[in-house]
This record gives C-alpha cells, sequence and structure tokens, in this order.
C-alpha cells in the first residue's frame, strides 16, 4: 500500500512569534520527526499566488494548515482556494497567544526556549499525522 500523502501549509507571518514558530515546527516535520514519509510542506505565499500544483495537490491530499496567530490566514487561504482543510492548528493555543503574537525574532537570535515551542508545535503536527494516517484518510 502506498503511503499517505500529507500536506503542511504553515503560517508565512513575519511580523509575529508564532509565524517563526511555525515555520520552525513545520521544518522539524519534514526534516527530523517524519524524515522519509510522504509529507510535502506547500508554499503559502506561492499558494496564494496561483501556485497551480500547491493548489490541487491540497485538494487532492490531506493537508494542515499551521497558523501563527488567531487570524488564520494559511487555513482560511487553503480553504478558499483548495477546499476544507483535513485539520488546523493554531501556534497560540499551544504556547500561549501572548508570546504567539509578540514580536517577529531573526532565526539567529532563537534561545532554547523557542526551539521547545516549536518542538511543541510540531508534537502537535505528528499527532495530527497519526490521524489521518490511521484512518486512511482519502479526500
Amino acid at each position: 500500500m502506498e503511503p499517505i500523502k500529507i500536506g503542511v501549509v504553515s503560517c508565512s507571518g513575519e511580523d509575529c512569534l508564532g509565524g517563526t514558530i511555525s515555520r520552525l515546527a513545520t521544518r522539524n516535520i519534514l526534516e527530523r520527526i517524519r524524515l522519509g514519509e510522504s509529507s510535502v510542506t506547500i508554499c503559502l505565499p506561492l499558494f496564494i499566488a496561483g501556485g497551480e500544483e500547491e493548489r490541487d495537490f491540497a485538494k487532492d491530499y490531506p493537508t494542515i494548515t499551521v497558523d501563527g496567530c488567531n487570524k488564520y490566514c494559511a487555513r482560511r487561504a487553503t480553504e478558499k482556494l483548495s477546499g476544507k482543510v483535513t485539520d488546523t492548528i493554531q501556534v497560540g493555543e499551544i504556547i500561549g497567544e501572548e508570546k504567539a503574537t509578540g514580536p517577529a525574532l531573526s532565526t539567529r537570535k532563537l534561545t532554547p526556549e523557542h526551539h521547545q515551542m516549536a518542538d511543541k508545535v510540531a508534537e502537535e503536527i505528528s499527532i495530527k499525522f497519526d490521524r489521518i494516517v490511521e484512518g486512511n484518510f482519502k479526500k
């Protein structure tokens, strides 16, 4: 049986810490936690700008959005352009809304606490992956 492909659409927000954490968590999933599995990241700016390949993927495969704040830009854009997402994560619900909406931070200035935040979010993404795989999701 072919593995289920799962897309992750991460927030591209550059104006708050939640955006940075969402991108780090997504990279953790793809490069460390779920390495070698059938997961792909979908570039939100390209998706919004008209990337048909990204939009088609999100239409055909289960998709998890990871939003940095309660604006839910990744989820709203994905649902508008490709249909309902399979699941969503809002970083502020995991690390606290005040931290998530705090000022953006360069990845060169991340502290161990920031990496722990990204790890917590990545754990939640991984849980959602398992739910999708266990349910043998078909779109």
